[in-house]
């Protein structure tokens, strides 16, 4: 089964341990081929909302969809598969400092046993695509943090995702910088790929084209 990207979002609430709810009674819904932002202050909710999109949580109340499949009915052998049609960044780009640019990029294509070969040409594709084709047999430590960031966006794109989804992807570099990864994801949008970006920079995205919908104490306002 493939699963091609759309989400929705009813009444999805997430409380952990202790009693914080994270997200109470959310609704909202993305289109395909969509690029939104999703702001709001520090624990207001945003992390948590992409990580129930990705899977890596389950909502404790509520359902979410996804092209018509209900997430809370994919069996837990099948979420690795479902990721497979999502890329996911983060503000630290989590990059091995052990490995290659080449070999943080190849990672999701080795994990589906992608052939090497085409391996090699989708990931210098990828770092093409980001800038840092000539930067492919460095290690991690010898980039500046705006050209990490661009690592872990080649390494979140080169299995081809229908989604991206970025959570805080500019909180650590200056203003330049911000404003180039953020063109970036608007090229990946233009080529198709649905975007949520999870942002708590308002001044950054207030002059781009795209919906904004802000998270306060875990609800949409």
């Amino acid at each position: 089964m493939q699963y091609l990207m759309m989400i929705e979002f009813k009444q999805v609430s997430k409380r952990y341990p202790g009693g914080w709810e994270a997200l109470n009674q959310v609704d909202f819904s993305l289109n395909k081929g969509e690029m939104a932002f999703l702001t709001g202050c520090s624990g207001a909710g945003k992390s948590t909302l992409l990580k129930l999109i990705a899977m890596l949580e389950r909502p404790s109340s509520g359902q979410i969809i996804v092209n018509g499949a209900h997430l809370s009915q994919i069996p837990q052998r099948e979420v690795a598969r479902f990721r497979l049609g999502i890329g996911v960044t983060f503000q630290a780009p989590q990059l091995l400092n052990d490995r290659t640019v080449f070999d943080n990029v190849a990672m999701p294509l080795n994990i589906q046993g992608v052939p090497a070969v085409s391996v090699a040409k989708r990931v210098h594709a990828a770092l093409d695509m980001v800038g840092l084709l000539r930067q492919v047999k460095k290690l991690p430590r010898q980039l500046s943090g705006g050209e990490q960031q661009r690592v872990g966006i080649a390494r979140a794109v080169v299995h081809k995702p229908a989604l991206l989804l970025a959570d805080e992807p500019t909180g650590n570099l200056d203003p330049s910088l911000s404003a180039d990864v953020m063109q970036l994801f608007e090229h990946f949008n233009q080529a198709g790929v649905a975007v949520l970006i999870a942002t708590h920079d308002l001044g950054l995205i207030a002059a781009m084209k795209h919906r904004i919908m802000m998270l306060k104490g875990g609800q949409l306002c």
